[in-house]
């Protein structure tokens, strides 16, 4: 169960982000209310938010998750594998530390985004990725070892971080999308397939019971709500714009 999670507010300068989406530029206006909805669907859940003031340096700062791995027995700061982002972790390591006594780090030559990470109770699943290099996640693999959880690798083909084609939902449910339906590694769980048409959905989040799903999605939310978790639509179309999903724009610990 979560209690907490720490968020970044939009800035103006998100129109000058990181993106290969062609869906547009988003408008920062409505970003900002997108923003503010998704901390009350987080709240909703019962999680304290620690609001991060925006940061104009940093086009993508938003997309906060890349830049922390918080596991329940240290925070990892990683190193973004996009040169444009490795400055925010600076203030990301300097907020942790007031909830962490124990904080790592990833170092060059390691690339690591957190958003290429996918928790399953004590086991990590690292994507290798155009972000996440394997230097970054051998030192990963190190690092939640020695605090006595495991992890491993999974090579990406096509999609920009593992969680853009995965989510776990806990109890055993995976959602699975593209080429992460065939992977064997998903295969011993229960799958929950996302179709083509609808696969930004499979970046969803489990908070406490409740699943957050993007929003204009009805397929993927009928095969969700079968499993019996209460869903939260939240629309993340201005994020969608950036390759940014609901995952990308917390880090809920």
């Amino acid at each position: 169960m979560f209690s907490k999670a720490i968020v970044r507010t939009p800035c103006k300068n998100l129109i000058n982000g990181l993106t290969k989406a062609n869906l547009g530029l988003p408008v920062y206006e409505k970003a900002l209310i997108q923003h503010q909805y998704y901390i009350e669907a987080l709240k909703y859940c019962g999680l304290e938010v620690i609001i991060l003031n925006a940061d104009e340096d940093y086009p993508d700062s938003t997309f906060i998750e890349d830049t922390a791995l918080l596991t329940p027995h240290c925070a990892v700061i990683t190193n973004p594998g996009a040169p444009s982002r490795r400055g925010e972790t600076v203030e990301i390591k300097t907020v942790l530390t007031e909830y962490y006594s124990n904080i790592e780090k990833i170092n060059d030559p390691g690339a690591l985004d957190a958003g290429d990470i996918v928790m399953v109770g004590d086991h990590y699943y690292i994507g290798l990725s155009q972000r996440t290099n394997e230097a970054g996640a051998n030192q990963l693999i190190d690092i939640v070892e020695s605090y006595g959880m495991t992890a491993s690798v999974i090579k990406l083909e096509k999609v920009l971080h593992l969680k853009t084609g995965v989510s776990y939902l806990e109890k055993n449910n995976f959602i699975v999308a593209g080429e992460f339906i065939t992977n064997p590694e998903f295969q011993k769980y229960n799958q929950l397939k996302i179709d083509d048409d609808e696969s930004y959905a499979a970046n969803c989040v489990w908070v406490n019971d409740h699943v957050l799903l993007p929003k204009g999605f009805p397929k993927s939310k009928m095969i969700i709500e079968k499993t019996g978790y209460k869903i939260i639509e939240v629309d993340v179309s201005e994020f969608q714009k950036l390759d940014g999903g609901l995952s990308c724009l917390s880090l809920r610990f």
